[in-house]
């Protein structure tokens, strides 16, 4: 089968005559795209072929807008699929790429491409099988005492963030998504209807009992309406929380995704509402979506003056009825402290519970010399450790808990008092 050469140079293979091989690459295409997450069932396979076959494309856009009709259902599926079309219909650049991932010598020396919404999950899908059949190395077997040892299961929950290698980054990534968040409720000054006979309902029984023309008047009944509180975050993403930043953005993702009512806000010089960009269904696009709204990515820290910004335009709107507010910070602010201590406070008053979320934590010795951590800890409610995936579980196990008093700041107000 002689491939012909499309308008942009780029060989594009002809529409499926004779053995049919081109019908069982779109086939093969498909099932691609099914393993990448889209769903494509067997009617819209043979929808494609046909569409090919109508249209007797002469280029490669026409192609690629033929299967993106067909295969692309949802808007959150176009940037998995065209990164998928571009590794499959393009031999050559994925040849190379696969040469340079291979070879233990030959370094890559070209310049590094951002990488694409949906990029790592179409790779996958395409390469995922070819890894896999790869012959096992003959290795030694080698015996380990593990009586006295974690399981390794225990060992990548509780690693560093930063210590993680892009496979085990991507690995956490995954792990995150299983997270199971709690279903923690609060009570409203609002009533709805109720089968239990306890509270009688005034204004529905007088309601129900005008549409019979008040003949017959049976009680109705209500209780308290009680709704998942509004959870608020707001994250540092200055140069000394860049490592990690991109893992914490997943989580909040996570967060968005299963829980209803996520404000996300990011802070380093500047506050940026990222809210809109974190609903997006595909985190790999919601992520660049969020890199492109803010302006001050891995810059400097101006926590006061944020909290300031968020109290005085954000506050009244999101911080109501028994909003939870997580703040990710290392507590490093590099100006004046009168004003962070009196932002805090006054974040503090205007929120039902006040978790600090602080990777310094991770250290054993750690004590609040940063003038910074000083004066934000007296308005704080919990100050938790946040660098592993072990302290997000427990975060999230707390969200449904009451106040814990593990992780109480009190003691490190008591190492204050030794300090100063």
């Amino acid at each position: 089968m002689d491939p012909r050469s499309g308008q942009d140079g780029i060989s594009v293979p002809p529409p499926p005559v004779g053995d049919g091989r081109f019908a069982d690459n779109i086939v093969f295409f498909a099932r691609a795209l099914r393993k990448a997450g889209m769903k494509i069932g067997p009617a819209a396979i043979v929808d494609a072929i046909e569409a090919v076959e109508a249209i007797g494309m002469g280029s490669r856009e026409e192609f690629h807008a033929a299967l993106s009709s067909v295969f692309v259902k949802r808007h959150e599926d176009k940037a998995v699929f065209d990164e998928a079309f571009r590794l499959f219909w393009q031999s050559r650049d994925l040849v190379a790429k696969m040469i340079a991932m291979m070879s233990p010598r030959a370094l890559d020396t070209r310049d590094k491409e951002k990488a694409r919404p949906g990029e790592s999950r179409a790779a996958d899908a395409l390469l995922g099988e070819r890894r896999d059949n790869k012959p096992p190395r003959d290795e030694p077997d080698i015996e380990i005492d593990a009586r006295f040892t974690m399981s390794g299961s225990e060992v990548f929950r509780r690693m560093d963030f930063a210590q993680m290698s892009a496979m085990e980054i991507a690995a956490a990534k995954k792990a995150l998504t299983k997270l199971q968040l709690p279903l923690d409720k609060v009570r409203t000054r609002r009533f709805r209807p109720s089968h239990v006979h306890s509270h009688v309902d005034p204004r529905g029984t007088m309601r129900a009992a005008l549409r019979s023309g008040a003949d017959l008047i049976l009680p109705r009944y209500r209780e308290i309406r009680e709704v998942q509180p509004p959870l608020v975050v707001l994250a540092d993403i200055s140069g000394s929380m860049s490592q990690y930043t991109r893992i914490f953005l997943h989580f909040l993702h996570v967060l968005t995704e299963k829980r209803r009512r996520v404000h996300t806000f990011l802070f380093g010089t500047r506050l940026t509402n990222v809210t809109r960009q974190m609903r997006h269904k595909d985190p790999d696009e919601a992520m660049d979506e969020c890199a492109a709204a803010v302006k001050d990515w891995s810059g400097g820290t101006r926590i006061g003056e944020t909290l300031k910004e968020f109290n005085r335009l954000w506050a009244r709107r999101v911080l109501g009825q028994g909003a939870v507010v997580l703040l990710i910070t290392d507590g490093l602010e590099r100006e004046g402290t009168e004003l962070l201590a009196a932002e805090m406070d006054r974040l503090h008053r205007s929120c039902r519970r006040l978790i600090w979320l602080n990777p310094l934590l991770r250290f054993d010795g750690f004590e609040p010399r940063a003038r910074g951590v000083r004066a934000m800890l007296p308005h704080v409610d919990e100050f938790r450790p946040v660098h592993n995936l072990s302290s997000l579980s427990d975060l999230v196990e707390a969200l449904g808990a009451t106040r814990s008093t593990t992780y109480d700041p009190r003691r490190y107000l008591e190492t204050l008092k030794g300090i100063a």
